[in-house]
């Protein structure tokens, strides 16, 4: 009677092995296309965070497109991100200024190839209008 009872802890055992090393692959993926992917979508946070500040403040600074081309590359370049100073559309309206970048960055996945397009936005209004 006892066989019975040490083949099925025979195979439990079996069992959890795999089980942990299904979850530790799991786990190191996820970890890879962290580290692949979060700086990517924090260097757009940033630069959408610029954006809004550059929209907002355009005004009342009086800045030309030119100067807010300039200071938007510059912080482009600080990030690393794939995108020239032409990516940059700047639109002057009667209430404000719009400002967008439209660029795509190439990531590789050791396995597949991937190509992840970013266009943030932003407008500022002028309030005294």
């Amino acid at each position: 009677m006892s066989l019975p009872l040490q083949t099925s802890r025979s195979s439990q055992r079996g069992e959890g092995k795999l089980r942990a090393i299904v979850y530790t692959v799991i786990l190191v993926t996820l970890v890879f296309l962290a580290i692949k992917l979060v700086p990517l979508y924090v260097a757009e946070y940033q630069l959408q965070d610029k954006m809004n500040e550059q929209a907002k403040f355009a005004i009342v600074n009086h800045y030309t497109e030119d100067q807010i081309r300039d200071i938007l590359f510059k912080v482009i370049q600080d990030l690393d991100i794939p995108a020239k100073r032409d990516d940059i559309k700047l639109t002057s309206t009667s209430h404000g200024v719009s400002v967008s970048v439209s660029y795509t960055v190439p990531v590789d996945f050791l396995v597949y190839q991937a190509n992840i397009t970013f266009s943030p936005t932003s407008e500022g209004l002028d309030i005294l209008k």
